[in-house]
């Protein structure tokens, strides 16, 4: 797999309708529990988005990725924090302008979230006209 400092977004094009091609947008998700990944991952294609599923941390952590438009990110994944991450990817000059949302159960994950500088967070149990509400913001900015 190619390193994200040396991907660009140049690829992601498809034909839409009318013979021409149209950019979509990648998002990143990285999740441990596989029937969590799924569900995002359905509904954010049926939305009209590219989805690069990672079940750990660690190819974020060493920048083994495709660069995404977007980042949503469990904040406890096996071997590495979803927190941790997300401090990471801000500090990283090819990531740090790429939104992050955390995803968690935990209480507190709104003021986590602010504490490492996350665009936004989905509280477990997640409410899908909120989360694609929140990917559309992100991703329209």
């Amino acid at each position: 797999m190619k390193r994200a400092d040396q991907i660009s977004r140049a690829g992601r094009e498809k034909n839409n309708d009318n013979g021409g091609s149209s950019y979509r947008q990648r998002i990143l998700i990285a999740e441990d529990d596989d029937g969590i990944s799924d569900i995002f991952r359905i509904i954010l294609e049926e939305a009209g988005y590219i989805v690069d599923l990672k079940n750990n941390g660690a190819d974020l952590l060493m920048n083994e990725f495709e660069i995404p438009d977007l980042f949503l990110i469990d904040k406890n994944l096996p071997g590495s924090n979803g927190l941790d991450i997300c401090i990471f990817l801000k500090s990283q000059q090819h990531t740090r302008h790429i939104p992050v949302i955390l995803i968690s159960a935990a209480p507190d994950i709104a003021s986590l979230s602010r504490e490492v500088q996350a665009d936004a967070y989905v509280k477990k149990p997640f409410d899908i006209a909120r989360l694609l509400t929140l990917v559309s913001y992100y991703m329209d900015r």
